[in-house]
């Protein structure tokens, strides 16, 4: 249920994002990461208490062709940019074209995340 949700929600964004910039994998588990994070358990808690996360950079850059995961520990679901990576959950995405990405970022100081995809 959950990873039809994640596959929903990761669905949305590519559509929103127009399919040509972001690409969804079917088998995550297959495929070799470029840039990999992990949410820990707890992070939810931290950041309600004010804590400042930095678990992602506020910027990254990656290229067309290069795969981001990131694998949520924490039991709530996060926001990264363009991502919603839902509680326990790994979201991973191959960027198919150029573009910038900006959006709010529950698991960086900042509350900002910045993806710019370069060829």
């Amino acid at each position: 249920m959950r990873r039809r949700f994640l596959l929903l929600v990761a669905g949305l964004l590519v559509a929103a994002c127009g399919a040509d910039e972001l690409s969804l994998i079917d088998d995550p588990s297959a495929v070799e990461a470029d840039y990999e994070y992990v949410v820990p358990a707890g992070a939810g808690e931290a950041y309600d208490r004010g804590e400042p996360l930095d678990i992602l950079p506020a910027e990254l850059e990656a290229k067309v062709g290069e795969v981001i995961r990131i694998r949520n520990d924490d039991d709530r679901g996060h926001i990264v940019g363009p991502f919603y990576v839902g509680p326990e959950e790994t979201l991973v995405q191959r960027f198919a074209s150029p573009g910038t990405f900006v959006g709010s970022c529950t698991v960086h100081a900042s509350g900002q995340f910045e993806l710019s995809v370069v060829e």
